[in-house]
This record gives C-alpha cells, structure tokens and sequence, in this order.
C-alpha cells in the first residue's frame, strides 16, 4: 500500500482535504469576483450612458463563449462520472474536452477583444470598458489557471493516479462558468 499523508486523508470538518481546500478557494474568489461585480453594478446604475457603450460589445460572441463554457462544464460532469466508476482514461479524455473548451473560449475572447480595440474601444475608452476589460481579464485569467489545472489532473487521471482531483478541478471550473453566467448578461445585454 502507497503511503498518504494523513492530511489528505481526513479532515476535522469530515470532508475530504482537497475538497474543503477547493472550497476555501472558491469563497476567496467569490469576494474578487463579488468587489468587482458589485462595483460594476454600482457605478452602471450612476452612468446610464454606460447602456450605449455595452451595446458595442460582441453578443454573439459573448453568446457562443456562454455555449462553450456550459458545454465544457458538462465534459467536466462526465469526467467526474468517469473517475467516480475509475476510469481515469475516460475522466482525462473528457477533461481534455472540456480543456478544449476553455482554449476555444480564450480564442473568441482574443478575437472579440481584437476586435473591439480595433474600434477604438479600449480599457481607457470609458469607465464601461475599464470594468469591461477588468473583469473579462480576470475571468479569463482564471479560465487559463482552470485549464493548466486540468491538464495536470488529467495527466494523473490517465495514469490511474488521484482520480479524486477530477472531482476538485471540476467544482473550480463550475465556479468559472458561474461567474461568466453573472458577467454575460452584465457586459453584454444590461441596458
């Protein structure tokens, strides 16, 4: 029998480390992502003219970034199915998916902003585009972290190894998705 550490093994609270760590993770987030949203709100009730700026933000690739997102969310599902039954090849296939799906929305992203800047719609266009920039910037930041992520639990998960990780990858790409679900209809479609 390999040897654990015992603190991988229990907890105080009787939940798995990993997973009560994963957690704490996602509640610090939670106030990032909840200073900046909050913020957002505050200041766009104050500058109604904020309304024709979003109206120059791309809804269709905000659309189809929100599909990839969501789609990508399921593949971390069926991962998570996988490495429950232990099948760690399945779960990292599937993960590998759902790394795809992240790259696929950083690609749209980049495009989309490509765009924008081109139109002369830049972080220090409008107090709009700041929150804008910032808090699509952030997000994706933590798109990109999710991704690495997931490619070191997939690596093991095909290996056979730590397939409990599937599980905490995925609450943190769930989080990931989350917060876009908040940041969609704020930048793209609030008037």
């Amino acid at each position: 029998m390999a040897f654990r550490p015992i603190a991988t093994t229990r907890s105080a609270t009787g939940m798995p480390t990993g997973r009560l760590a994963i957690w704490w993770l996602i509640v610090s987030e939670i106030v990032i992502f909840g200073g900046v949203l909050a913020s957002y709100i505050m200041h766009r009730i104050g500058h109604p003219e904020w309304a024709y700026q979003a109206e120059h933000t791309n809804l269709v690739a905000g659309s189809v970034n929100t599909i990839v997102l969501l789609t990508s969310s399921l593949l971390a599902v069926l991962a998570h199915n996988a490495a429950e039954m232990g099948d760690g090849k399945k779960a990292a296939k599937l993960f590998v998916g759902t790394i795809l799906g992240g790259l696929v929305f950083l690609v749209i992203k980049s495009f989309e902003w490509g765009n924008e800047i081109a139109h002369g719609y830049t972080i220090t266009s409008s107090g709009f585009w700041a929150f804008y920039y910032t808090a699509a910037g952030i997000h994706g930041t933590h798109v990109l972290v999710g991704m690495i992520v997931m490619g070191f639990v997939a690596y093991d998960a095909w290996h056979g190894r730590e397939l409990q990780r599937i599980e905490f990858a995925g609450i943190y790409w769930h989080f990931v998705d989350v917060v876009w679900i908040f940041l969609f209809p704020l930048l793209y479609i609030a008037s």
